[in-house]
């Protein structure tokens, strides 16, 4: 199916003499047919907040969500719990992160941009000082959980705020560059240091705050946000996000409370159109396709991220340090990499872009399933991890332009929770493949 852009809003007086949207042309008199490197059309505002800015408040998050990975077994010594009980610390934060997605987007639409920035660094300064001074877990994983929910509303705001996807490549790369240096910050950090230290490193975030919070346009209350905030329904869709997050460790009954709870947020979304899940959103099958293939691309990547350093270590025999080098290394190529097709995806037709990814995407985890030579499963890994960030940078923008301007916020926050649930569903793919 071609993804086409959404219908532009009814002409004002001063613009109805001009031709409709989807028919302008660029100014080189090519149709656009094309991933724009225009603003959004409520996002050209953003364009105050530079992009390395945006990056900086975003990044901290996959750095912190890696980096505590290699500081596990310290904790799980000094606290006095088992290392698979330690992993709860990371299970929480991926949980709150993607819990945290979409309400971060509704208050963005009922408040702005500044409150939201400012509740989220709020939740990562509470957070941090929590995991700072805590020694037992149930501190440490409130501590973890606010530092999730701080770092998803300020990615959330940054992904509002890109508009383009060169801007959005700034966010997905660096996203993908940190996690890739995470592990290895984290097992040096906690050597050196204390263990604490990994988890703390989503506080780096803050320093982008008051750059972002005076430079960020003032709030206009948009019409999708003047009906009532639908408790219902954001009640209903953060218990089903925490089902399907928990598939992994509760497959039976996660599955059966996520089957009863979409049945019932489908019922709610039927009774109440315009609420927290926008049916109008749900009905766009732009919207639907780039949310459901960047799922995937995010799916294959984290299954792989997980499954080849295990294959590496098994069956190659390679050592963890070699393990740990190889992967930095294609990491941080495929992050790269992502960045310049993100900056230069406008040069090119769209449905090229998406026949790129789907190639790659398929590629990707079929050679790692597949292959046995070790350069061919790390080759894979740096594919996926490419894919995974130009999807996210590049169908963001189309996930946004295939709704109408009042929904586009959460248009986005829901596209951006699809790409955290894949993150969710790739480690539980590879313990099965594992197995």
């Amino acid at each position: 199916m071609h993804l086409s852009s959404s219908q532009p809003p009814s002409p004002s007086p001063s613009t109805a003499s001009r031709s409709p949207a989807p028919h302008r042309k660029r100014s080189d008199g090519r149709p656009r047919t094309r991933l724009s490197e225009e603003p959004t059309r409520n996002g050209s505002p953003g364009f105050a907040v530079s992009a390395a800015a945006l990056g900086l408040l975003a990044t901290p998050t996959a750095l912190s969500t890696n980096a505590t990975t290699t500081a596990l077994p310290d904790v799980a010594h000094d606290v006095g719990v088992s290392v698979s009980t330690a992993t709860w610390l990371a299970t929480v934060f991926g949980l709150a992160v993607a819990v945290g997605t979409p309400l971060a987007a509704a208050l963005l639409r009922h408040r702005g941009i500044r409150a939201v920035v400012l509740v989220s660094a709020a939740l990562i300064v509470v957070g941090t000082v929590a995991v700072a001074v805590s020694e037992s877990m149930p501190g440490l994983l409130v501590g973890r959980a606010a530092q999730a929910l701080g770092g998803s509303g300020l990615v959330t705001t940054a992904i509002n705020l890109a508009g383009t996807p060169r801007r959005m490549g700034v966010v997905t790369a660096g996203s993908g560059m940190c996690g890739a240096l995470g592990p290895l910050a984290g097992s040096l950090l906690s050597d050196h240091l204390s263990w604490h230290v990994p988890l703390a490193l989503s506080a780096l975030a803050l320093l982008a705050v008051p750059y972002v919070v005076l430079r960020a346009p003032a709030h206009q209350r948009d019409e999708g946000a003047r009906a009532p905030f639908d408790a219902v329904g954001a009640a209903l869709t953060v218990a089903l996000i925490c089902a399907l997050v928990l598939l992994a460790r509760f497959p039976v009954p996660a599955l059966i409370c996520a089957v009863v709870l979409g049945l019932l947020l489908a019922a709610s979304i039927r009774r109440r159109p315009d609420g927290f899940v926008p049916a109008p959103v749900l009905r766009s099958p732009v919207f639907l396709i780039a949310s459901g293939v960047v799922c995937a691309l995010s799916m294959a990547y984290f299954a792989l991220l997980y499954t080849v350093p295990r294959l590496l270590e098994d069956d190659a025999q390679w050592d963890r340090v070699d393990v740990g080098t190889g992967s930095l290394v294609v990491l941080l190529i495929g992050s790269t990499a992502s960045w310049f097709m993100a900056a230069y995806a406008h040069l090119v037709r769209r449905s090229t872009v998406l026949a790129v990814l789907l190639v790659l995407g398929v590629l990707a985890p079929f050679t790692g399933a597949v292959a046995a030579a070790p350069l061919l499963l790390l080759a894979a890994l740096g594919v996926a991890v490419f894919v995974a960030a130009s999807g996210q940078a590049t169908l963001s923008v189309v996930a946004g332009g295939g709704v109408a301007e009042q929904q586009r916020t959460t248009a986005l926050g829901l596209f951006t929770l699809c790409y955290q649930l894949g993150g969710a569903f790739g480690p539980a793919i590879a313990a099965v493949t594992l197995a």
